[in-house]
Protein backbone atom coordinates (compact mmCIF):
# COMPACT_ATOMS: atom_id res chain seq x y z
CA UNK A 1 0.00 0.00 0.00
CA UNK A 2 2.78 2.33 0.81
CA UNK A 3 4.44 1.90 -2.78
CA UNK A 4 1.36 2.61 -4.45
CA UNK A 5 1.15 5.93 -2.62
CA UNK A 6 4.28 6.75 -3.31
CA UNK A 7 4.14 5.95 -6.80
CA UNK A 8 0.36 7.44 -7.36
CA UNK A 9 2.20 11.13 -5.89
CA UNK A 10 5.16 10.63 -8.54
CA UNK A 11 3.07 10.58 -11.25
CA UNK A 12 1.05 13.50 -9.98
CA UNK A 13 4.10 15.56 -9.70
CA UNK A 14 5.28 14.69 -13.21
CA UNK A 15 1.99 15.29 -15.10
CA UNK A 16 1.90 18.53 -12.60
CA UNK A 17 4.98 19.27 -13.59
CA UNK A 18 4.53 19.07 -17.22
CA UNK A 19 1.23 21.49 -16.96
CA UNK A 20 3.37 24.12 -15.73
CA UNK A 21 6.29 24.13 -18.52
CA UNK A 22 3.34 23.77 -21.22
CA UNK A 23 1.45 26.71 -19.38
CA UNK A 24 4.48 28.69 -19.61
CA UNK A 25 5.67 28.08 -23.32
CA UNK A 26 2.36 29.11 -24.26
CA UNK A 27 2.57 32.56 -22.85
CA UNK A 28 5.99 33.31 -23.62
CA UNK A 29 6.09 35.21 -27.34
CA UNK A 30 9.73 35.61 -27.48
CA UNK A 31 12.24 33.17 -28.51
CA UNK A 32 13.55 32.32 -25.43
CA UNK A 33 14.55 29.31 -23.51
CA UNK A 34 10.77 28.29 -22.79
CA UNK A 35 9.69 28.23 -26.64
CA UNK A 36 12.19 26.00 -27.92
CA UNK A 37 12.88 28.47 -30.87
CA UNK A 38 9.29 27.91 -31.98
CA UNK A 39 8.46 31.62 -31.68
CA UNK A 40 10.77 34.52 -34.17
CA UNK A 41 10.87 38.33 -32.70
CA UNK A 42 10.79 40.80 -35.27
CA UNK A 43 14.23 42.49 -35.51
CA UNK A 44 13.03 44.51 -38.37
CA UNK A 45 11.94 47.23 -36.20
CA UNK A 46 10.78 50.63 -37.87
CA UNK A 47 13.53 53.39 -38.00
CA UNK A 48 13.16 56.08 -36.10
CA UNK A 49 11.26 59.27 -37.79
CA UNK A 50 13.38 61.62 -39.53
CA UNK A 51 13.58 65.62 -39.23
CA UNK A 52 10.65 67.40 -41.21
CA UNK A 53 11.88 68.62 -43.92
CA UNK A 54 10.36 72.29 -44.66
CA UNK A 55 8.42 71.74 -47.91
CA UNK A 56 8.52 74.04 -51.36
CA UNK A 57 5.06 75.32 -50.33
CA UNK A 58 5.93 76.71 -46.70
CA UNK A 59 9.17 78.19 -47.91
CA UNK A 60 7.60 79.89 -50.45
CA UNK A 61 5.43 81.22 -47.51
CA UNK A 62 7.65 82.27 -45.11
CA UNK A 63 8.45 85.59 -44.69
CA UNK A 64 10.89 86.45 -41.52
CA UNK A 65 9.36 87.30 -38.62
CA UNK A 66 10.31 90.89 -37.03
CA UNK A 67 11.42 90.97 -33.42
CA UNK A 68 12.65 94.41 -31.62
CA UNK A 69 15.88 93.91 -29.40
CA UNK A 70 16.53 94.66 -25.66
CA UNK A 71 17.02 98.53 -25.20
CA UNK A 72 15.46 99.31 -28.64
CA UNK A 73 12.19 100.40 -27.83
CA UNK A 74 12.36 103.86 -26.17
CA UNK A 75 14.21 107.06 -27.81
CA UNK A 76 14.18 109.81 -25.57
CA UNK A 77 15.52 113.67 -26.31
CA UNK A 78 17.10 115.91 -24.29
CA UNK A 79 16.52 119.73 -23.59
CA UNK A 80 20.89 120.78 -24.09
CA UNK A 81 22.35 123.23 -21.81
CA UNK A 82 24.44 122.29 -18.69
CA UNK A 83 25.75 124.49 -16.10
CA UNK A 84 27.85 127.49 -17.06
CA UNK A 85 31.58 127.35 -16.96
CA UNK A 86 32.62 128.90 -13.28
CA UNK A 87 36.10 130.58 -12.96
CA UNK A 88 36.20 130.05 -9.21
CA UNK A 89 33.99 127.10 -7.02
CA UNK A 90 34.23 126.45 -3.22
CA UNK A 91 33.66 123.00 -1.92
CA UNK A 92 29.93 124.04 -1.26
CA UNK A 93 29.14 124.59 -4.79
CA UNK A 94 30.48 121.48 -5.71
CA UNK A 95 28.64 119.62 -3.21
CA UNK A 96 25.79 121.28 -4.29
CA UNK A 97 25.97 120.38 -7.78
CA UNK A 98 26.85 116.81 -7.15
CA UNK A 99 23.79 116.50 -4.95
CA UNK A 100 22.15 118.54 -8.11
CA UNK A 101 22.92 115.34 -10.42
CA UNK A 102 21.85 112.35 -7.85
CA UNK A 103 18.62 110.89 -8.00
CA UNK A 104 16.80 110.40 -4.52
CA UNK A 105 18.10 106.57 -4.44
CA UNK A 106 21.37 107.58 -4.26
CA UNK A 107 22.66 106.77 -8.26
CA UNK A 108 24.42 109.44 -9.87
CA UNK A 109 22.22 110.91 -12.88
CA UNK A 110 23.75 111.39 -16.48
CA UNK A 111 23.07 115.35 -16.84
CA UNK A 112 23.07 114.69 -20.86
CA UNK A 113 20.23 112.42 -19.74
CA UNK A 114 18.30 114.01 -17.11
CA UNK A 115 14.98 112.77 -16.98
CA UNK A 116 13.84 116.02 -16.02
CA UNK A 117 15.12 117.41 -19.51
CA UNK A 118 13.29 115.17 -21.35
CA UNK A 119 11.81 116.96 -24.57
CA UNK A 120 9.85 113.75 -26.11
CA UNK A 121 9.94 110.32 -25.11
CA UNK A 122 9.39 107.67 -28.52
CA UNK A 123 8.34 104.09 -28.16
CA UNK A 124 7.85 101.42 -30.50
CA UNK A 125 4.49 99.51 -29.52
CA UNK A 126 4.00 97.51 -33.25
CA UNK A 127 6.06 95.96 -36.01
CA UNK A 128 5.00 94.11 -39.34
CA UNK A 129 6.29 93.15 -42.49
CA UNK A 130 5.47 92.15 -45.84
CA UNK A 131 6.85 89.59 -48.20
CA UNK A 132 8.19 89.06 -52.03
CA UNK A 133 9.89 86.75 -53.78
CA UNK A 134 11.51 87.09 -57.28
CA UNK A 135 14.50 86.46 -58.92
CA UNK A 136 16.08 84.56 -56.48
CA UNK A 137 15.68 87.27 -54.09
CA UNK A 138 13.44 87.83 -51.15
CA UNK A 139 12.21 91.57 -50.67
CA UNK A 140 10.61 92.42 -47.61
CA UNK A 141 8.51 95.61 -46.67
CA UNK A 142 8.64 96.42 -43.05
CA UNK A 143 6.85 98.35 -40.78
CA UNK A 144 7.29 100.16 -37.43
CA UNK A 145 4.10 102.07 -35.42
CA UNK A 146 4.77 103.83 -32.12
CA UNK A 147 4.01 107.07 -30.61
CA UNK A 148 5.46 109.86 -29.28
CA UNK A 149 5.15 111.58 -25.90
CA UNK A 150 5.88 114.78 -24.65
CA UNK A 151 8.33 115.42 -21.45
CA UNK A 152 8.83 118.00 -18.99
CA UNK A 153 10.81 120.30 -21.70
CA UNK A 154 7.97 119.96 -24.43
CA UNK A 155 8.62 122.36 -27.08
CA UNK A 156 6.72 122.13 -30.45
CA UNK A 157 8.61 121.28 -33.23
CA UNK A 158 9.98 118.19 -35.17
CA UNK A 159 11.95 115.07 -33.68
CA UNK A 160 14.34 113.05 -35.61
CA UNK A 161 14.15 109.67 -34.65
CA UNK A 162 17.24 106.91 -36.04
CA UNK A 163 15.21 103.54 -36.70
CA UNK A 164 17.88 100.56 -37.78
CA UNK A 165 15.69 97.93 -40.38
CA UNK A 166 18.30 94.80 -40.14
CA UNK A 167 17.90 90.93 -41.42
CA UNK A 168 20.13 88.46 -40.21
CA UNK A 169 21.11 85.04 -41.23
CA UNK A 170 23.12 83.55 -37.91
CA UNK A 171 25.73 85.80 -37.49
CA UNK A 172 25.64 87.21 -41.08
CA UNK A 173 24.00 90.62 -41.52
CA UNK A 174 22.28 90.76 -44.96
CA UNK A 175 20.80 93.85 -44.66
CA UNK A 176 21.42 96.80 -42.35
CA UNK A 177 20.33 100.41 -42.56
CA UNK A 178 19.27 103.55 -40.32
CA UNK A 179 17.03 105.83 -41.52
CA UNK A 180 16.50 109.20 -39.49
CA UNK A 181 12.96 109.48 -39.12
CA UNK A 182 10.87 112.70 -38.56
CA UNK A 183 7.46 113.10 -36.85
CA UNK A 184 6.21 116.62 -36.57
CA UNK A 185 4.98 117.14 -32.81
CA UNK A 186 2.75 120.04 -31.76
CA UNK A 187 0.12 118.81 -28.83
CA UNK A 188 1.73 118.84 -25.30
CA UNK A 189 -1.46 116.98 -23.85
CA UNK A 190 -1.78 114.04 -26.01
CA UNK A 191 0.68 111.53 -27.76
CA UNK A 192 1.64 111.54 -31.06
CA UNK A 193 1.20 108.43 -33.22
CA UNK A 194 3.00 107.51 -36.34
CA UNK A 195 4.02 104.96 -38.85
CA UNK A 196 7.25 104.42 -40.26
CA UNK A 197 8.05 101.99 -43.36
CA UNK A 198 11.29 100.53 -44.79
CA UNK A 199 9.98 99.74 -47.83
CA UNK A 200 12.65 98.04 -49.99
CA UNK A 201 14.64 95.58 -47.67
CA UNK A 202 15.79 93.34 -50.05
CA UNK A 203 17.89 90.32 -48.89
CA UNK A 204 19.00 86.57 -50.75
CA UNK A 205 15.97 84.34 -51.10
CA UNK A 206 16.34 82.02 -47.82
CA UNK A 207 17.07 78.45 -48.22
CA UNK A 208 15.29 77.75 -45.34
CA UNK A 209 13.00 79.37 -42.34
CA UNK A 210 16.73 80.61 -40.26
CA UNK A 211 16.29 84.03 -41.16
CA UNK A 212 15.91 86.80 -38.29
CA UNK A 213 14.55 90.46 -38.76
CA UNK A 214 15.34 93.44 -36.23
CA UNK A 215 14.09 96.66 -36.08
CA UNK A 216 14.57 99.52 -33.59
CA UNK A 217 15.97 102.89 -32.40
CA UNK A 218 20.17 102.88 -32.99
CA UNK A 219 21.54 105.93 -30.93
CA UNK A 220 24.82 104.59 -31.18
CA UNK A 221 25.28 105.94 -34.70
CA UNK A 222 28.44 107.10 -36.20
CA UNK A 223 29.03 110.57 -36.45
CA UNK A 224 29.89 112.67 -39.56
CA UNK A 225 33.84 112.74 -40.31
CA UNK A 226 35.65 115.01 -38.43
CA UNK A 227 39.09 117.06 -39.57
CA UNK A 228 42.02 114.33 -38.65
CA UNK A 229 44.09 116.62 -37.55
CA UNK A 230 45.37 120.36 -38.15
CA UNK A 231 48.23 119.88 -41.26
CA UNK A 232 51.70 120.58 -39.88
CA UNK A 233 53.24 123.87 -41.26
CA UNK A 234 55.67 123.75 -43.29
CA UNK A 235 59.15 124.86 -41.75
CA UNK A 236 60.25 128.39 -43.09
CA UNK A 237 63.83 128.26 -44.90
CA UNK A 238 66.48 129.24 -43.17
CA UNK A 239 68.60 132.42 -43.94
CA UNK A 240 71.77 133.40 -42.74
Amino acid sequence: MAFHSVNRRFVAGLALAGFMLAAAGCQSSDNGILSFGLGKKDTQAPPPPQDPKVLASQLEAYCPKVTLRDGTAYFNTYAKGGAKPRKKADAAQDAEAAAAQTAPDGTIVDPDRDPAKVIYQASITDVTRDCMRANGQLSMKIAVAGKVVPGPMFAPGTITMPIRVAVMHGTDVLYSQIHQYQVQVSDPSAATQFVFTAQNVVVPEPTAKDYQAFAGYDENTPKAATDKGKRKKKAAPATN
